[in-house]
C-alpha cells in the first residue's frame, strides 16, 4: 500500500483527494479556466484526470494533493506532480478554484510539494509546462525559483517550460 502524504504549511493542508472533491474539481475542468490545461473538459474526461491523479501515487510514488485552507477546511484547488505518457518529465502543476487567486496559495502549496519531491522522493529536477499567455502561473513559477528552459522536451511545442533544479 502506497503512502500518500499530508503536507502542512502555515495556511494550507495538502491532502489526498476524496470522492467528495470531484464535483468542484469537475466544475473547474468544465470551465474556461481549464483552457491552459487543454480544457474545458466534459465530466467523463474530468473523471479520467481525477483518477489519474490518484493512480499516479501508486504508479510513480507521487501524484496530486488537494489544497485545503487550514482556517476554514475549504478545498481551494490542487497541486501535483504529473508524470506518465502525457508528460515528458515530472511536472509540478497547480490549479486554484475561482476566488482563490492572488493570495499566494498556489506558491505556498507548490513550494511545499516541490520541497517534498526533492527531499523525500529524491527527484533531481521538476518542470512546469504552461501556456505563454498564462502570466499568473509564470509568476508562480518564478517565485518558486523556476528558470525558463527552452531546450526542454514538451508535448505541446507552444508551452513554456520552467525548470526547478534541486
Amino acid at each position: 500500500m502506497i503512502h500518500i502524504p499530508v503536507l502542512e504549511t502555515p495556511r494550507l493542508r495538502l491532502r489526498a483527494q476524496c470522492l467528495d472533491d470531484f464535483p468542484v474539481y469537475s466544475a473547474f475542468l468544465a470551465s474556461p479556466r481549464a483552457r491552459g490545461m487543454g480544457g474545458p473538459f466534459a465530466e467523463v474526461a474530468a473523471w479520467g484526470q481525477f483518477c489519474h491523479d490518484l493512480a499516479s501515487w501508486h504508479l510513480f510514488g507521487h501524484g496530486a494533493l488537494m489544497i485545503e485552507r487550514r482556517d476554514t477546511g475549504e478545498c481551494i484547488g490542487q497541486v501535483g506532480i504529473n508524470h506518465g505518457p502525457l508528460f515528458p518529465e515530472q511536472e509540478l502543476g497547480w490549479l486554484l478554484y475561482a476566488g482563490q487567486e492572488g493570495q499566494g496559495f498556489a506558491s505556498e502549496a507548490a513550494a511545499a510539494l516541490r520541497d517534498w519531491a526533492f527531499v523525500v522522493r529524491g527527484l533531481p529536477t521538476l518542470v512546469s509546462y504552461m501556456a505563454a499567455d498564462n502570466h499568473a502561473s509564470q509568476a508562480v513559477a518564478v517565485r518558486l525559483g523556476g528558470v525558463l528552459d527552452a531546450q526542454a522536451v514538451r508535448s505541446d511545442p507552444d508551452d513554456l517550460v520552467f525548470r526547478y533544479p534541486r
